[in-house]
């Protein structure tokens, strides 16, 4: 069996005894699985260890392979440059394992190295299989592999092009995710509390303990975020290399004293691998999404409707959505199926006027959004056509939309209120209120209320001045507040 274990493991620099001598004393739960999880490995002689690192190269739309022959590193940044580590790579499953996505249309690869060094999340785990590594046999080479911003759904197959190549090549590997998971467990932490933080690890915990990856890849991407988890995509990468494989699941510790959670499990498989039909989770996970997507649209009120066919009209045929009271009504719901609140909507946007922004999510991750302070339509459906249609075409983070996406697109509709000045910070609350931090030279930067992850007026002012050019340490700025409508 190609495949002969994985294991998810954490990557503390703390652990490591010459970065700050005596708190790795503090995860000694941690300490005590890392070095079993090393004794297992070398007891297993495995050929090659594929690790998926967050700390790697990081692209939105791109899963990074280190390519080349060695690479070295040290913990020269968390004060400790006598401790280092080196590798060789696989290059022979390295290039196998490109190809393989090429093939099958799978963003992974090589390109846009920016830096070669081995990063923590990657030394980590060495460190500990190195260090019961028996003297007489060759150390294993790896297999370096970075995340990305794309879906669930993609980080799984490349975990199944990794057991495809490990087969293909006969090769004898260990795969080692390496991911920490929430940093928000305390107040006393580095980063602080959230109440995702808690209830994140609970469901990883639950997942590890049962084998059970249809968790991992299921679990929503803003209450994630939320968490401020590491190590999710990571698992999800483990998950597709143990594809359609029966497993002994093994959860051998799970602590976070310090405000960030790390657990270890190990994941050994007991029948033969692919023939698992009941662990076909990519199948599961599309069923799930395919679901979930059916739902939400169901639930759309009538902006969010408007926001949809626009840009799928726009999108599909080039031509803007001819925007009519009765021709609305009739596009948006073909069957007819209208209640008193929806008319009521659809009126009322032909008789309002108002600055809106619409957002466009693909698989939990932002896709673009677009939208307006004021209005700047004669009324607010067609500054919801237009945006949408912004949104998805002409926002510069992001490529324009393609017909193939539409069907996976969630929209949000936020109805702005016309802006007013405030004098001070207190004025705002990044829940409630959005912000606008403009300069007289004509600078602005502007921040929805009630975002993942905003949780202060601080975070909400940096990122809005941020968005516009301006230094808040040196500029002269104006404070504006506004609340939104939020349609989903």
């Amino acid at each position: 069996m190609p495949i002969l274990a994985a294991y998810a493991v954490p990557h503390p620099p703390l652990i490591i005894p010459g970065v700050d001598p005596g708190s790795e004393k503090k995860i000694q739960a941690t300490v005590d699985a890392y070095n079993e999880v090393g004794r297992r490995v070398a007891a297993l002689r495995p050929e090659t260890l594929v690790i998926s690192t967050p700390h790697s190269v990081m692209y939105l739309d791109y899963n990074h392979i280190s390519p080349g022959a060695h690479a070295e590193g040290s913990f020269a940044q968390f004060g400790d440059p006598d401790d280092r580590c080196s590798a060789d790579y696989d290059q022979e499953f390295v290039h196998a394992l490109c190809k393989s996505a090429k093939e099958v249309g799978l963003s992974a690869g090589t390109q846009g190295e920016r830096d070669p060094s081995l990063d923590h999340a990657t030394m980590i785990p060495l460190y500990f299989i190195k260090k019961n590594w028996p003297s007489e046999y060759p150390f294993p080479r790896i297999v370096r592999i970075g995340l990305s911003g794309l879906s669930p759904a993609v980080h799984y197959q490349l975990g199944q092009l990794v057991q495809k190549v490990a087969r293909s090549l006969g090769r004898n590997i260990v795969y080692i995710a390496s991911g920490d998971l929430s940093h928000k467990l305390k107040q006393s932490g580095p980063y602080g509390f959230a109440p995702e933080g808690p209830k994140f690890d609970e469901v990883i915990k639950k997942a590890f303990q049962g084998g059970d990856f249809l968790q991992v890849l299921t679990i929503d991407q803003g209450f994630a975020e939320r968490a401020a988890e590491c190590g999710l995509r990571s698992f999800q990468i483990m998950a597709g290399a143990l594809d359609r494989t029966a497993i002994k699941p093994e959860l051998l510790s799970m602590e976070g004293p310090y405000g960030v959670g790390y657990g270890v499990a190990c994941f050994t498989p007991v029948g033969q691998e692919g023939k698992d039909q009941t662990r076909n989770y990519l199948e599961q996970y599309r069923r799930w999404d395919t679901h979930k997507l059916a739902q939400l649209r169901e639930g759309e009120d009538a902006l969010v409707r408007l926001a949809r066919a626009s840009l799928e009209s726009y999108v599909r045929t080039r031509k803007r959505l001819q925007v009519s009271p009765s021709d609305l009504k009739e596009a948006l719901y073909p069957d007819g199926a209208t209640d008193k609140k929806s008319s009521a909507a659809i009126d009322t946007l032909f008789t309002t006027s108002a600055g809106c922004f619409v957002s466009l999510k693909k698989d939990g991750e932002l896709r673009g959004c677009i939208g307006t302070i004021m209005a700047a339509q004669k009324n607010l459906a067609e500054e919801i056509c237009e945006n949408a249609i912004s949104a998805g075409t002409r926002d510069p983070r992001f490529p324009p939309v393609s017909k193939d996406e539409l069907p996976k697109i969630v929209y949000d509709v936020d109805v702005l209120s016309r802006p007013e000045p405030i004098e001070t910070v207190g004025d705002l609350d990044p829940k409630r209120y959005g912000v606008i931090v403009s300069t007289d030279d004509g600078r602005r930067g502007l921040l929805l209320p009630d975002l993942d992850g905003i949780d202060s007026v601080q975070q909400q002012l940096d990122i809005a001045a941020r968005k516009g050019g301006i230094d808040l340490a040196r500029d002269t700025v104006r404070l504006e507040r506004f609340e939104v409508v939020r349609h989903t």
